[in-house]
């Protein structure tokens, strides 16, 4: 078995500057979910999520197609306090509303709890991402208030079930525990977006433009997260979470660094 290729930072940008003179290139995998990266990462000849430089661990490689509105996911990182599995516990069975495939798909009774937030406003049903720099939390929060009037059925049943105060305990990370997270998956990147074309439905894939983004920032990722451009993802239902995400928006990812130099 062939050893993976090992790159320097210069040989890297050499290869990657390469990769985007090919111009368009096919989807390596079949079906097109994944494709970007996983093609680019065949073109590189390195093993999946592995970027292979000196002081690997301090480097990613993330791929994004252009254009595209679809979030990012960044990292899964479930809220605290950890002695309550919050949202399986408390978010789902006290805040959720039936599944829309509830007795058909799934069993009668199956619950849902997908919600995409963030700081800068409410969700139509009252959650916001909320950031205490006093406390050094980010912290979710509920307001009745600001229940969209169409959720006005589902909002009688959550003041049956609970009542409509603040989240009690409100779920939350430390900035501790959070910064260490994201700068273990953030330090240093290596973002490379491609413009995608569709060929009788395979996707291809040009390679056009590469960043090196270096120090990762945490204050500008909260700032983000207070902005809008980063989000918190829920998605659970009553057999199955599918875990907690932090996602961020198209061409954001540059503003969470210090320096951020253009290869290509």
């Amino acid at each position: 078995m062939a050893k993976p290729t090992i790159y320097t930072k210069p040989a890297l940008i050499t290869k990657l500057k390469k990769i985007s003179a090919m111009g368009f290139v096919p989807n390596a995998r079949k079906g097109n979910q994944g494709g970007i990266g996983n093609t680019l990462e065949d073109l590189l000849g390195i093993e999946e999520n592995n970027l292979p430089v000196p002081n690997a661990a301090e480097w990613e490689l993330k791929a994004q197609r252009l254009n595209s509105s679809s979030l990012t996911t960044l990292f899964h990182i479930e809220p605290s306090p950890r002695a309550v599995r919050f949202v399986p516990q408390i978010l789902l069975p006290l805040y959720g509303w039936p599944h829309q495939e509830d007795g058909k798909k799934y069993s009668k009774g199956e619950m849902s709890f997908r919600q995409t937030i963030h700081g800068k406003s409410r969700s139509d049903r009252g959650f916001k991402v909320v950031i205490d720099r006093k406390e050094r939390k980010i912290l979710i929060s509920f307001d009745s208030k600001s229940v969209d009037i169409k959720h006005k059925s589902w909002l009688k049943q959550v003041k049956k079930r609970i009542g409509l105060g603040e989240l009690n305990p409100q779920p939350y990370w430390g900035f501790d525990d959070l910064e260490h997270k994201a700068g273990t998956k953030l330090l240093n990147t290596f973002y490379v977006q491609a413009e995608v074309e569709v060929r009788r439905k395979k996707e291809y894939y040009h390679y056009t433009k590469v960043m090196m983004l270096q120090k990762f920032s945490f204050e500008k990722f909260l700032d983000a997260l207070e902005e809008g451009n980063i989000l918190v993802d829920f998605d659970a239902r009553t057999r199955h979470n599918h875990g907690t995400k932090f996602r961020m928006r198209q061409n954001c990812l540059p503003h969470l660094y210090e320096k951020s130099t253009i290869i290509i």
